[in-house]
């Protein structure tokens, strides 16, 4: 039989085969609710026969959505919402179910994909202020971001801590701390992005810091049965940016705190990335 459809054990939680539906932002939640498309949606997926379902980016703040229609998870009327839609799928598939918490960072205030308009000011009625790690805008499209106050790092940390309680009460599985595709704890791992002077910014520790404070808060309150893991981006592709030794010294400090897994990507913070078009390209970064 194929490694594939053999069980594997991510900390406590075991699945009954290797196939993971992987996050995918839908962008169809309303004011960070969960709609009638994600029952419809996340039913679909639960009855493919994979061994685990992942919820979308899930912002544990509303300034932590990538667009005014990501999904939520910050307050009694996202939970309740969200509730909802699962206690459906629930009726009909025993499939695990975890979600990936997130934060945007300066990559957060955009339209939705199929719009096309990209960042939105912070004055406009579906736009905001985006935070991250220093005052440096994505690109030349995109406002300049506020960066972050102590005060500012410490309610994040606040809101994954709520987001996690609430994921556990929903009866989630599993939580994916979203720290890839340059979003902000990329941002703060990145010194493309980080030029922060402080406890946060410069050198490898520092800038490591808050991934590694922020899932030491939502393992303390995140059952120990349950998993706990972090997506990265293993690379910017970028000369002088987050790259492949930097991710392994990292993964090597999530394992030390209990980490039970690492998914595996590259890419996303800097539009100036060069991607190497060939097949299976991210397997060697997952495999070191």
């Amino acid at each position: 039989m194929s490694q594939l459809f053999s069980p594997l054990s991510l900390g406590q939680v075991t699945l009954d085969n290797r196939i993971i539906i992987a996050p995918m932002c839908q962008y169809s939640a309303n004011n960070g609710a969960a709609s009638d498309w994600h029952t419809i949606h996340l039913g679909q997926l639960s009855l493919s026969g994979a061994g685990l379902l992942i919820l979308e980016a899930t912002a544990v703040n509303p300034e932590g959505r990538i667009s005014y229609g990501d999904l939520g998870l910050w307050n009694n009327e996202t939970q309740q919402a969200l509730g909802k839609s699962l206690k459906a799928v629930r009726q009909y598939s025993p499939m695990p179910i975890g979600i990936q918490l997130a934060h945007a960072g300066r990559k957060a205030s955009t339209g939705k994909p199929w719009e096309d308009i990209g960042a939105i000011a912070p004055d406009d009625v579906n736009g905001w202020q985006t935070l991250a790690p220093s005052a440096i805008a994505y690109d030349a499209n995109s406002p300049v971001p506020k960066a972050m106050s102590q005060d500012d790092i410490d309610s994040l940390i606040k809101d994954f801590v709520s987001a996690a309680k609430r994921a556990d009460e929903l009866g989630l599985d599993l939580i994916e701390l979203h720290g890839a595709h340059g979003y902000l704890l990329h941002q703060f791992l990145s010194p493309l992005s980080n030029k922060r002077d402080d406890n946060y910014g410069g050198s490898l520790e520092n800038r490591m810091r808050l991934l590694l404070d922020v899932f030491k808060a939502v393992r303390a309150v995140f059952p120990s049965e349950k998993a706990v893991g972090v997506r990265i981006s293993a690379t910017d592709w970028v000369e002088g940016g987050w790259d492949l030794d930097q991710s392994i010294v990292l993964s090597k400090a999530l394992d030390e705190l209990g980490c039970d897994f690492i998914h595996v990507s590259t890419a996303g913070l800097s539009p100036e990335q060069q991607i190497p078009v060939k097949p299976n390209f991210q397997v060697p970064f997952a495999t070191a």
